[in-house]
């Protein structure tokens, strides 16, 4: 067979080039050239539009009709100008939603990076958001860009002036050939506090670059941390002093290395990161700044609001620089406990400790106080008492700083000037122990688990009258059964569960889920017994129709899953308090006591009805006598049911540090099975025959000729 080919060879220097050719058949071939890549910096589309500067507010311009090509450099009238990287007003830019880039401007040595634009809409920087462009830092101090569409309008990126004055020098970041290697000495694998930091720290000390990569500074970060991290967890033996001497090392290197990351600007410049120990985020502001405010700088559980502006304006300079960082693990070096105060208090660390300095900044006299804003990172106490503090080389002080508000969730701090800051909460002293109440919470918890069980083997064995319905109770059992062995389990290793904070708010969730669905298995047979009264003759229809195990079954544990579910996405941090048990701030313990007290209040309207209904029942005497008083033993042991399951949660609320309501609560909480075996067992007249039969079993000695039954019909 002939073959006719037409060839076509398309090279395109230091990309995967291909061959193919075409025929009567088609061959695809890949090449490799050894040609040079093609480099944005250099290849790359001028986009000169006097419309992105941040001063034009007149206009409405629009980037969704342009039909983006590769790379671009930005001009303004001529002027190398770059995407802002920080947020822009509504309605500047030229259009009504200016685009700016989250994450900073990469440096030459970053290469091509990926960078999200955000577009500012109704006081939200990132009101429209996931548009990942590329950028790329070229020598020459300009930036290019891969720009991409954006799907709506009216959205168009915004773009700022860049160019250099003649008294200000470009500062290119020192390549990794300038940065000694940091490496983990051999010390911090041991249990040698003093060596490892005195090694790793000097190294990190001997760095002389003035300006780093933001790659390079993330990576020391992180060893520095990751040692500390390390030498933390065996530090039992060490004294408080020298926890201070290595938190104090610690916060001069980390501001020393977040130092490099400022360079000179003429408008305003960002960077910010994220590791699992710290963030930071660094704002530069130079002699040319567009910006009217100085914008908030944000951390994950804090922020702070300084007049950064007004500060560079007292300096010859004409520019200034704040670095801002979290850490989220200091507090285990700089410890609440040194916070001295006269008063016997426990100190918790309520927020994140962080740092504000002025690095490179000529004159750093504030303008005005700053703001800070601690979220709290633990369950927040109404009787405390909160405190913002500074650290002073060996402890924590108030000096300078004082709260201007707070609620459950966060609190502001102002303080006149900059340092290191974190937020103390103090305390009362929790009463002491008692051995003896923790003896006979153990035992009663014991003994009611014992009879919780017995309870369950009872409804379980015995066939009841088509009157009675065991579903109710014997789910009734069960929840309140594993509820409180949980809560057992959890009390008796609480100093192990404690540490770890996801299992604790899992228990408290598992919880609250199964002493939800007691009371609403509670209710369950309160409707019931009413269903019962108010159709006494036709109750065994009913109860078929309606009411069947699956279908009450579903009702009983979906309504308390869907409460706990609900909780949860309102309030994800509501579960895990000291104990492991749902937290009392923001209120969230209402998640469990709103629902039991609506049960309660919807029992109490039943019963009342139940009662009218029977008094009904007794002046007709449509329905059988014997039937009738039958029917008012079970509201009576229904009654006592109600009361016995509600009573001592309601006599929670007035405990209050009292002895004597502490020790009925517990008592009365912990007996719920043994009253529920009570109720229904023991003052059963048929089961106790029962069980006499079965024990007389036990205790016969030709037990070959006893058949063991287990098995009566109650009606009660």
């Amino acid at each position: 067979m002939k073959i006719i080919w037409t060839c076509t060879l398309l090279m395109i220097p230091g990309v995967l080039s291909s061959i193919s050719v075409t025929g009567y058949t088609e061959v695809n071939l890949n090449v490799v050239t050894a040609y040079p890549s093609v480099d944005p910096c250099y290849n790359y589309t001028v986009l000169d539009d006097p419309w992105r500067s941040t001063s034009n507010t007149n206009s409405s311009k629009c980037d969704k009709s342009v039909t983006w090509s590769g790379w671009y450099r930005l001009l303004i009238n001529g002027l190398s100008a770059h995407i802002l990287d920080t947020c822009v007003a509504q309605y500047s830019c030229g259009t009504d939603v200016p685009l700016w880039i989250r994450g900073g401007h990469p440096t030459v040595q970053d290469g091509v990076v990926t960078r999200d634009v955000c577009g500012h809409l109704i006081n939200y920087c990132c009101y429209y958001g996931a548009y990942p462009i590329k950028v790329k830092a070229c020598p020459g101090n300009y930036y290019v860009y891969e720009l991409v569409r954006p799907n709506e309008c009216n959205l168009a990126y915004c773009a700022v002036v860049t160019n250099i004055s003649s008294t200000h020098t470009t500062v290119t970041p020192e390549t990794s050939s300038a940065v000694r290697d940091i490496t983990v000495p051999e010390e911090c694998n041991s249990q040698t506090l003093g060596g490892c930091f005195q090694n790793l720290l000097e190294q990190i000390e001997n760095i002389t670059a003035q300006v780093l990569p933001l790659n390079t500074v993330t990576n020391i970060l992180n060893v520095a941390f990751n040692a500390s991290e390390k030498i933390v967890e065996s530090s039992s033996s060490a004294s408080p002093t020298e926890l201070a001497s290595y938190g104090n090392r610690v916060l001069k290197t980390s501001e020393k290395l977040i130092s490099t990351l400022v360079k000179p600007t003429v408008t305003h410049d960002s960077v910010s990161f994220t590791l699992p120990a710290v963030e930071g985020q660094v704002f530069m502001v130079g002699p040319q700044v567009t910006l009217n405010k100085m914008p908030r700088l944000d951390t994950t559980n804090s922020s702070v609001d300084i007049d950064l502006i007004g500060i560079s304006k007292n300096n010859t300079e004409r520019s200034a620089a704040v670095a801002f960082m979290s850490y989220i693990t200091m507090e285990n070096l700089l410890k609440p406990d040194f916070f001295n105060t006269s008063n016997d208090t426990i100190k918790s660390m309520m927020s994140t400790v962080i740092s504000a300095t002025l690095p490179k900044t000529t004159n750093t006299k504030l303008t005005k106080p700053v703001n800070f804003t601690f979220r709290h990172i633990r369950e927040f106490d109404p009787s405390g008492s909160l405190s913002c503090v500074y650290w002073n080389i060996s402890e924590w002080i108030v000096d300078g700083c004082t709260v201007l508000k707070t609620n459950s969730s966060y609190t502001v701090c102002s303080c006149v000037h900059l340092s290191t800051f974190a937020l103390i909460m103090q305390t009362s002293p929790p009463p002491e122990s008692d051995p003896l109440l923790e003896l006979l919470n153990l035992v009663c918890v014991i003994v009611g688990l014992v009879f919780f069980s017995l309870a369950l083997l009872s409804f379980a064995l015995c066939q009841w009258s088509p009157l009675v319905n065991n579903v109710a109770r014997i789910n009734i059992c069960i929840s309140l059964l594993l509820a409180h062995l949980l809560s057992l389990l959890t009390q008796q290793f609480l100093s192990l569960i404690r540490r770890q904070q996801v299992l604790c708010a899992v228990i408290a969730g598992l919880l609250h889920f199964l002493f939800l669905s007691g009371f609403v298995w509670m209710f369950i047979e309160a409707v019931l017994l009413f269903i019962c009264v108010k159709n006494l003759s036709q109750i065994s229809s009913k109860k078929r129709a309606v009411l069947s195990t699956g279908f009450l079954c579903v009702i009983g544990y979906v309504v308390a899953l869907v409460v706990v579910c609900v909780s949860v996405g309102l309030v994800p941090e509501g579960y895990g308090s000291e104990h492991c048990w749902i937290k009392m701030d923001k209120g969230f313990i209402w998640s469990f006591l709103g629902p039991v007290c609506v049960i309660l209040v919807l029992n109490t309207i039943l019963f009342i009805n139940i009662v009218i209904s029977l008094n009904s029942a007794f002046k007709s005497l449509n329905a059988e006598v014997s039937q009738i008083k039958q029917t008012k033993i079970m509201v009576f042991k229904t009654l006592a049911q109600c009361v016995v399951l509600g009573c001592p949660w309601i006599l929670g609320f007035f405990i209050n540090g009292s002895k004597v309501l502490e020790i009925i609560f517990l008592i009365l909480n912990s007996q719920q099975g043994t009253f529920i075996f009570l109720i229904y067992c023991v003052l059963n007249n048929k089961v106790r025959q029962q069980y006499r039969k079965f024990f007389r079993c036990l205790c016969s000695n030709n037990t070959e000729d006893h058949t063991i039954t287990f098995r009566v019909i109650t009606t009660e």
